[in-house]
């Protein structure tokens, strides 16, 4: 069976209704089992396999702390960091390795406490006239001081895709990736078209193959810095290759033993070397071999 995707499953009650109301707000910071997210920076802090909190003591009123919700009945909260981080997660094998320690409840919480905090830290000014702007409803709005503009945590969605013609895989890899590793092509949807015209674009765009009858399989958050992955499925009409490498190194073409192969042997697989676990490709690669090959 196909693995639950990463970043997914987790176990709060986001206790939206809290959120606009500044007194009871205030009363879940004043409680006594209020918790903070303990992070460095927006990196994780965990030992034993669970992330760490702390008590909200020395954190002061005027501290910016976004209400992420209910856990087990307690406030959780998380602080807004001095700097926000755009690093992608290939930059961060080590770190990404170690949260696989995770578990799936633990490391989605801090996919979304990530996420959240980033934006937070790099939305300081108002994308209107430039003014200050400070933290509103609970963490999940800023306000503009100057000119009351309201501005809202943003999610970037992301089509990737798998590309299927007679039994076989397209993937590709892009530029500064480790040797012989492949995943499934991706890029950012634009304003003005839908899921599957992202899809058909975006594969047109890369390798120059046109492709047909789109369909969704999965999605996933991924927190590097705040995006969604919709994952999706598609028939491409030939194989025929025109790769922009402004876009990406390498595509190639993989038979369905071969993708069996890379999955089956992540570390010394003889076809290509597939993508981490935490991947929503990596999920997408076992559906396909379950589901569709």
């Amino acid at each position: 069976m196909t693995e639950p995707l990463a970043f997914t499953g987790h176990d709060l009650d986001r206790d939206d209704h809290a959120r606009a109301d500044p007194a009871q707000l205030a009363q879940l910071r004043a409680r006594d089992d209020a918790r903070l997210l303990a992070l460095d920076g927006v990196m994780p802090r965990f030992e034993n396999g669970a992330l760490l909190t702390t008590n909200l003591s020395g954190t002061g009123e005027n501290a910016e702390l976004v209400y992420l919700g209910l856990r087990q009945g307690a406030p959780l909260f998380v602080a807004v960091p001095p700097q926000g981080d755009m690093r992608q997660a290939v930059t961060m094998r080590e770190t990404m390795m170690a949260l696989m320690q995770l578990p799936s409840a633990e490391l989605a919480l801090f996919g979304g406490a990530r996420s959240i905090a980033d934006w937070h830290a790099r939305h300081r000014f108002c994308a209107k006239c430039g003014g200050n702007t400070q933290i509103a409803k609970g963490g999940w709005q800023r306000s503009c001081l100057s000119c009351e503009a309201q501005h809202f945590p943003r999610v970037d969605p992301v089509a990737i895709m798998l590309v299927e013609h007679e039994g076989a895989l397209l993937v590709g890899r892009g530029r500064g990736w480790p040797e012989r590793s492949y995943s499934a092509l991706a890029g950012f949807l634009e304003p003005g078209e839908s899921i599957e015209e992202g899809v058909k674009r975006e594969v047109w765009e890369e390798v120059g193959v046109r492709v047909r009858d789109v369909s969704y399989i999965a999605s996933q958050p991924w927190p590097f810095p705040s995006q969604l992955m919709i994952g999706c499925h598609s028939f491409a009409e030939g194989r025929d290759l025109l790769i922009d490498e402004t876009e990406i190194e390498d595509a190639r073409w993989f038979t369905r033993d071969e993708v069996a192969d890379a999955m089956a042997n992540p570390t010394d697989a003889h076809s290509f070397l597939p993508p981490p676990r935490t991947a929503i490709a990596h999920y997408l690669l076992n559906h396909w071999l379950e589901n569709m090959a």
